[in-house]
């Protein structure tokens, strides 16, 4: 649980620091030559991982799962498009708080109807209130 809670801090960090990145690339460059770009420099890093670190490489597991699982990559395109977009019209700070309360509304009703074989979670009152009130806390500190 722990590595769970340092990697979603670490991914915060990561998603704010190359939102802000992206986001000055994209101005200079062109928002779709940034996202070519990241997404390439992307491609070759984690290449290079894979490369360097990894000791098997597993071809035959992008055939055996759902073809729709494949579209990260896809995805990841107009997440950093819209991300970059959110922060050049709105700022990072309401930016990033939007899509923050997109992805948690998103992620509730995800779970709550089990899609994508993700574990079906149930709706109570103190799921609820603790919902509402990591949107309210959001919305409060955009406001004040």
């Amino acid at each position: 649980m722990l590595q769970g809670i340092f990697f979603s801090i670490l991914a915060g960090i990561f998603i704010a620091l190359q939102s802000i990145f992206n986001a000055r690339l994209g101005e200079a460059a062109g928002f779709w030559s940034m996202n070519a770009f990241v997404h390439g420099s992307g491609f070759i890093f984690a290449l290079f991982i894979l490369l360097t670190l990894s000791r098997k490489i597993n071809i035959s597991a992008f055939t055996s799962i759902e073809p729709y699982y494949l579209l990260g990559g896809v995805l990841g395109v107009g997440i950093i498009f819209s991300v970059t977009q959110a922060i050049t019209l709105l700022g990072i700070s309401i930016g990033i708080t939007i899509v923050i309360v997109t992805q948690i509304l998103i992620a509730f009703i995800i779970n709550y109807y089990g899609f994508f074989e993700e574990p079906i979670i149930t709706i109570s009152l103190p799921r609820l209130i603790g919902l509402a009130m990591m949107i309210a806390g959001l919305v409060i500190y955009q406001l004040y």
